[in-house]
């Protein structure tokens, strides 16, 4: 091989391997911040849930309102699917795309843990009904998002967006039976 040649292919194969090394760098790094983002919402709406004051004990619950031990369990697999999907959709998108997902994921935050606030702690059940109305709004924009970089990761929201559309009728229950 000529020498000009050799040097010229192993400094492209260095700057490869380098620009490698930084897109996993940054995919792993947009894996900490999306999971960091989503465990901050998980806490900031377990603060905000109060199931045992007198006025959530006391509200006229439907029959099929779930066992108490639903609610954790679902949020924790929900969340686990939130952050990986989010990653996933995040280090499969080009700039526009990520800047889309980033932004809708931080306004479905948002809303998600407005919820518990308004509800338990503001104890404002219409006003609880109009945030998780936003927040289902929300849930198809960031599975629209997400969807259009990873079809498997739009896909994997889908229990969000179904979990969130229950806890939505029940909300109006609530606020139905409770005004």
């Amino acid at each position: 091989m000529v020498p000009g040649v050799a040097n010229a292919q192993r400094d492209f194969d260095r700057r490869r391997a380098a620009v490698a090394r930084t897109q996993k760098a940054r995919r792993r790094w947009r894996g900490v911040v999306v999971t960091g983002a989503v465990a901050a919402t998980a806490v900031a709406g377990s603060i905000g849930t109060s199931t045992d004051t007198a006025w959530f004990r006391n509200l006229d619950k439907p029959r099929w309102y779930p066992p108490a031990v639903a609610f954790p369990t679902a949020w924790t697999v929900l969340y686990a699917l939130i952050a990986w999907a989010a990653t996933r959709g995040l280090n499969r998108a080009d700039r526009r795309g990520r800047r889309r997902i980033a932004a809708h994921l931080a306004a479905n935050l948002g809303l998600n843990a407005a919820w518990s606030w308004t509800f338990f702690r503001a104890r404002r059940p219409g006003l609880s009904l109009g945030t998780i109305l936003a927040l289902d709004a929300s849930n198809v924009a960031l599975v629209r998002a997400v969807g259009r970089h990873d079809a498997t990761a739009g896909a994997a929201l889908v229990p969000y967006v179904g979990w969130t559309a229950f806890a939505t009728a029940l909300t109006e229950e609530l606020w139905y039976r409770n005004r």
